[in-house]
C-alpha cells in the first residue's frame, strides 16, 4: 500500500496567528507533525502543503524539501481540506507517482504520535473511504445537545426521551482532528462529506487536544509541562 503522508499547514491563521510556526515548549508546532511523520515514512513521501516562504524555509531548515508552493485559491480561510488533499494528490500523479492512501496529519495536533498514525492505519481496508481519529464527546444529541425548533423553544437534537443518564444514551464521538487515512479512490470521486465508509480510531482527550484558540494553546503549555515533569521523575 502506497502511502502519502500530507501536511497541511497554512501561512494565516485567525484563532493564533502565525501558529505552525509558533513555539510550543521551546519547538516550532509544526516539527512536532514533522518529526512523526518521519517515524512513518521517508521524507520522499512526506509532503508539507504551504502557501508560506516562511514555513517552507522552516522547513527546509529541519531537512524536509518541500515540493510545490500551495496555490493561493487554496490558502484561503474558506478553502478546504479537500481541495488541498486533490491539489497534492494530483501534483505527485503527474509525476507518475501514484499513491493507494493520503494520511493527512494536521500540525494543530501535537500530541499525536506515531503509534496513534499505526494504529489507524491497521483499521484501514481499501473497501473503505477513510479511517478517521476521534474522541468521545460529553456532548451528547440523545442526552445535552438541542436545537431551537420553528417556535423558537429548544429541543432534544435526538428523541432522548428513553435516556434519563448520559451514560446510557448512545456514545457520541467527534473528530478530533490528527489522523486521516484516506482512501485515494474514493478522494477522485467524492468530496470527505460525501463518504459513506468511515471507521472510528478512538483517541484519549488528552492526545486529542487541538489547537485552535488562544486558550487551547495555555492548556497545550500546561500538558507538556505535566508531561516533561513526569518524565523527569
Amino acid at each position: 500500500m502506497k502511502t502519502l503522508f500530507l501536511i497541511p499547514a497554512r501561512g494565516g491563521s485567525q484563532g493564533i496567528p502565525g501558529k505552525n510556526l509558533k513555539p510550543l515548549a521551546g519547538k516550532p508546532l509544526l516539527y512536532y507533525t514533522l518529526d512523526t511523520a518521519r517515524q512513518l515514512a521517508p521524507d520522499a513521501d512526506i509532503c508539507l502543503s504551504t502557501d508560506s516562504d516562511e514555513i517552507i524555509r522552516a522547513a527546509t531548515d529541519y531537512g524536509l524539501s518541500v515540493p510545490f508552493k500551495r496555490p493561493a485559491e487554496l490558502a484561503t480561510n474558506q478553502a478546504g481540506s479537500y481541495g488541498v488533499l486533490r491539489h497534492a494528490v494530483d501534483f505527485y500523479r503527474q509525476q507518475g507517482r501514484m499513491y493507494d492512501v493520503v494520511v493527512l496529519l494536521q500540525p494543530t495536533s501535537p500530541f499525536r504520535q506515531a503509534r496513534h498514525v499505526r494504529e489507524a492505519m491497521t483499521l484501514y481496508t481499501s473497501d473503505l473511504d477513510m479511517v478517521v481519529s476521534v474522541t468521545e464527546s460529553d456532548l451528547n444529541p440523545y442526552f445535552n445537545l438541542f436545537e431551537e425548533s420553528s417556535a423558537g423553544y429548544l429541543e432534544p437534537s435526538k428523541d432522548g426521551g428513553q435516556f434519563v443518564r448520559r451514560q446510557d444514551a448512545p456514545t457520541a464521538y467527534g473528530y478530533n482532528g490528527a489522523v486521516y487515512v484516506i482512501n485515494t479512490a474514493s478522494l477522485s470521486t467524492q468530496t470527505l462529506r460525501e463518504f459513506a465508509h468511515i471507521k472510528k480510531y478512538v483517541m484519549s482527550a488528552p492526545d486529542s487536544v487541538d489547537l485552535d484558540t488562544p486558550l487551547d494553546w495555555q492548556f497545550a503549555e500546561f500538558l507538556m509541562q505535566q508531561r516533561e515533569a513526569n518524565d523527569s521523575k
